[in-house]
């Protein structure tokens, strides 16, 4: 079998709603400076009086045994990588061979360790997995020797929500709660430099929180690479008594030195790592014993490949890998093959799922809290032809 197109399909489409689909954003590193943090706008999209209208795109690979592998939805630059970059290399080769092309794309692109060419590489790689699983007629987990388990607790993700009316976390909170999440995670709109008042209304957060969903649910909290040490350390004194199961994300990932700072002086468990790449950004962390949970996203960090890599060396640390949720199928084929007392939790991303999502003929959804292992063959990465309103397709230039 090998590799005869690689096609990249720019899809248009529109999600139905009647009010504003983000209601607040989260903290960003960006946010020190005042301007950027009065900021309202938002990613995926925009809204329109139709709803909030989308354009995305995906990654398609066809074999000349008629078995197509797809992975996404891609961001723009994403796309351009794969279709300049990748592309030439992986046309006409054995795409069951993922190992041998992974190793090779990441040879050859040598400024392409990190950022948007890894994300290209990832979507490549995903890609393939689904390829091998159709073509063997099983979902990808069982070729990764799972299932462990039928199906897995998904912790809501509460991105995109308001956090400033304290009443309206409030009734979403236990919204969610009633939906069947024994877990919710939910993002800060503060930083630093907001000062004592948004370090408090951060605080309020977090006991509405715990209030609303009692003593035995988990909360997370994540910081989104906004913070330093200083800063985290005052904040989760201040929260320490509602219990969060983690603050994510505290400094931006480079800082390993600042996340171990933060980890020696606090009692609540870290997590982060969402924005590193390959087993080697991830075995810094590791060696430096700055995490306790680590988070890499299966499309930004090198694949599906290289997160069971990832994961088998924090296990040799009995550490948990918890996948961030980029809200595509590929996450449940890694959780479900993975011993429960290392990943507990899928996250399920409220908002970017059903953006991510929309184009997919079978989404991934979460039910009564769980998500079951999926049953179709691959990574479950068919297109709703009914959801696109447009599209063209995106050749690189010649």
């Amino acid at each position: 079998m090998k590799i005869t197109a690689v096609r990249l399909r720019k899809l248009r489409g529109t999600i139905p709603t009647s009010q504003p689909f983000w209601e607040e954003r989260l903290v960003r590193p960006i946010d020190i400076y005042p301007e950027y943090r009065a900021r309202t706008d938002f990613e995926g999209g925009r809204q329109t009086a139709r709803g909030f209208e989308i354009e995305q795109h995906f990654l398609q690979i066809e074999t000349d045994d008629g078995v197509t592998g797809i992975a996404g939805p891609l961001p723009h630059q994403v796309a351009y990588f794969v279709a300049h970059s990748l592309r030439p290399i992986i046309l006409g080769r054995d795409p069951i061979a993922h190992e041998l092309l992974w190793d090779q794309m990441h040879r050859i692109m040598v400024h392409g360790r990190q950022g948007d060419a890894m994300l290209a590489i990832s979507a490549v790689d995903c890609a393939l997995w689904d390829i091998k699983g159709r073509w063997l007629n099983q979902p990808v987990y069982r070729l990764l020797g799972g299932p462990t388990r039928p199906s897995i607790p998904a912790y809501a993700s509460m991105l995109g929500f308001a956090v400033e009316d304290l009443g309206r976390v409030r009734e979403r909170a236990l919204e969610y709660k009633a939906l069947g999440y024994k877990a919710q995670k939910w993002f800060f709109r503060h930083g630093p430099m907001s000062g004592p008042e948004g370090l408090r209304k951060n605080v309020a957060l977090v006991r509405t929180l715990r209030e609303a969903l009692g003593e035995d649910d988990d909360i997370m909290l994540d910081c989104w690479q906004s913070m330093e040490p200083t800063y985290v350390i005052e904040l989760a004194a201040r929260i320490a008594e509602y219990r969060p199961r983690w603050l994510e994300e505290c400094c931006m990932p480079d800082r390993i030195d600042s996340y171990r700072q933060i980890k020696d002086k606090i009692s609540i468990p870290l997590s982060g790592a969402e924005h590193e790449y390959t087993r080697w950004g991830f075995k810094r962390f590791i060696d430096a014993k700055a995490l306790d949970i680590l988070q890499p996203d299966i499309y930004w960090c090198g694949g599906l490949s290289e997160t069971l890599k990832i994961a088998a060396y924090a296990t040799a640390h009995d550490l948990v890998t918890i996948p961030h949720g980029h809200s595509s199928p590929v996450g449940i084929h890694f959780s479900v093959t993975q011993s429960p007392i290392h990943t507990p939790y899928q996250e399920y991303l409220i908002k970017w799922n059903e953006i991510n999502q929309h184009f997919l003929a079978n989404p991934v959804l979460a039910v009564s809290g769980d998500i079951a292992a999926p049953t179709l063959p691959g990574l479950g990465m068919d297109l709703d032809a009914a959801k696109i309103e447009a599209e063209e397709e995106v050749f690189p230039v010649q």
